[in-house]
């Protein structure tokens, strides 16, 4: 229960890790509100945990400000968070990217992080006390060849977790990032551009452990994080990978 009596916010939490997160973070004591664009998958996952789903564009302001309140009138605070929300673009060469995917990769990978420091952090700053959590990659460590902008949108995730920390730890909060290797979540496809035996053995190849991370390892990970056993630590972008960027 190292989580007991503290409230967070996961977004993206309706499936793949931010669903490990939330359940983890559930098994752990906190109450947990499950923020996802897919409203039946947030309900689903929050009724399993006993948790508040809510419906969030993380890339729109208006809606990140909605969350923020439906979290303060349902729970009363809020201890943690978790920006997980993420997506991705097809592997293709740099240049053949669209405008549109690249809009939409740094929406809600980059964007979103601004938009919810902005609603959020004033009030951790204002009791002093708080731990955000930024959920990264490690393409952002070690770009793979043909997902540039999805690689570059992780990067800028891992700067952004370090410059919070160093401006936010005179006010208590704490500030990390999760760097997850590619997993079994729905983005995995995504990632490979096709699900075919000889793309999971390509990029299974890749991982010294030989395996992909899970939602668990990911939640497991994401509650020491969050937890007072972490007390120290801020600024911090831990490699869930396997081995993968040594």
């Amino acid at each position: 229960m190292r989580l007991e009596g503290k409230t967070a916010i996961v977004t993206g939490a309706g499936s793949g890790f931010g669903a490990g997160i939330a359940r983890k973070f559930a098994t752990e004591g906190a109450r947990v509100m499950v923020a996802d664009l897919n409203t039946d998958a947030a309900h689903e996952i929050a009724n399993k945990i006993k948790g508040i789903a809510c419906h969030v564009d993380v890339a729109d302001g208006a809606s990140v400000e909605a969350m923020t309140h439906t979290a303060l009138d349902q729970m009363g605070q809020i201890d943690l968070l978790v920006n997980n929300a993420g997506v991705t673009h097809l592997p293709a060469p740099l240049e053949d990217i669209t405008e549109a995917d690249f809009d939409r990769v740094l929406a809600v990978n980059a964007k979103s992080v601004f938009l919810t420091a902005r609603h959020i952090v004033p009030l951790m700053k204002a009791r002093k006390t708080g731990a955000i959590l930024n959920v990264a990659s490690t393409a952002g460590v070690s770009p793979r060849a043909h997902l540039n902008w999805y690689n570059a949108s992780k990067g800028w995730m891992i700067t952004a977790t370090k410059t919070m920390a160093i401006e936010l730890a005179p006010f208590g909060v704490r500030v990390n990032a999760l760097n997850p290797v590619a997993g079994e979540t729905p983005l995995l496809k995504s990632f490979m551009g096709e699900d075919t035996p000889e793309r999971r053995a390509q990029f299974l190849s890749t991982i010294p452990i030989g395996r992909f991370s899970t939602p668990e390892d990911l939640g497991n990970a994401a509650a020491f994080l969050c937890s007072d056993e972490a007390s120290m630590i801020t600024g911090v972008a831990m490699e869930v990978d396997g081995g993968r960027c040594i």
